[in-house]
């Protein structure tokens, strides 16, 4: 039997006050400007683990065309109903499932972003196994946050039992988890106030 995850209930707990928490114009302005940034195109397929309250979600739906969609998931029930209330879109696909167990087959996503949920990740080889699985060959994964890793790693650090021992590795260590299992990394941002790896399957030989 699967162990429940304690960070399931810690996140059910906050999703209500999750927003209230932050700036919202302010993500959407930043979430915007990455999106652009990393070449989502408009008629792509990306999964968005830990979709939280579903800003990700939403900022990704209004740059898709009627082709793309997007498969938000979350471990907290609590987030997911935070989000469905936020953006409905037939585009999305909301499912309650963790990284290492994604809802898609083989090869049917372009991009898999894990946005301000990678320290959350506990078997993170299994994660990245899954992103490699779910992306069709050239397909893109990102471990992205809005705020410096110094930044993330005080929040969790002072947010209680069930993370505060979830501490964002630095951009080396994480790009090397993706090497390790195939991916080719092409991007590494370790900054005071932005953190981003990114790295693609690569296509057939």
């Amino acid at each position: 039997m699967k162990q429940i995850d304690p960070r399931s209930a810690f996140f059910d707990g906050i999703a209500g006050q999750w927003d209230g928490w932050h700036d919202l114009d302010a993500v959407s302005a930043q979430l915007a400007a990455g999106i652009a940034e990393l070449g989502i195109g408009e008629a792509e397929t990306v999964v968005d683990v830990g979709c939280g309250t579903g800003n990700l979600t939403k900022a990704l739906v209004e740059r898709l065309d009627e082709k793309g969609r997007v498969i938000a998931l979350d471990i907290s029930e609590g987030m997911l109903q935070a989000a469905r209330g936020k953006v409905q879109d037939p585009r999305i696909a909301w499912h309650r499932a963790d990284a290492s167990s994604l809802p898609l087959g083989q090869g049917e996503a372009d991009r898999v972003v894990f946005l301000a949920v990678w320290p959350h990740i506990e078997d993170k080889a299994a994660a990245v196994a899954e992103a490699w699985r779910v992306l069709r060959p050239g397909g893109f994964a990102h471990v992205w946050h809005l705020a410096g890793r110094e930044q993330v790693n005080a929040v969790h650090a002072s947010g209680g039992a069930a993370i505060q021992n979830d501490l964002l590795a630095s951009a080396a260590d994480t790009a090397a988890v993706l090497a390790q299992r195939g991916f080719e990394v092409t991007t590494e941002i370790d900054e005071a106030d932005r953190y981003l790896v990114s790295a693609t399957k690569p296509q057939r030989r």
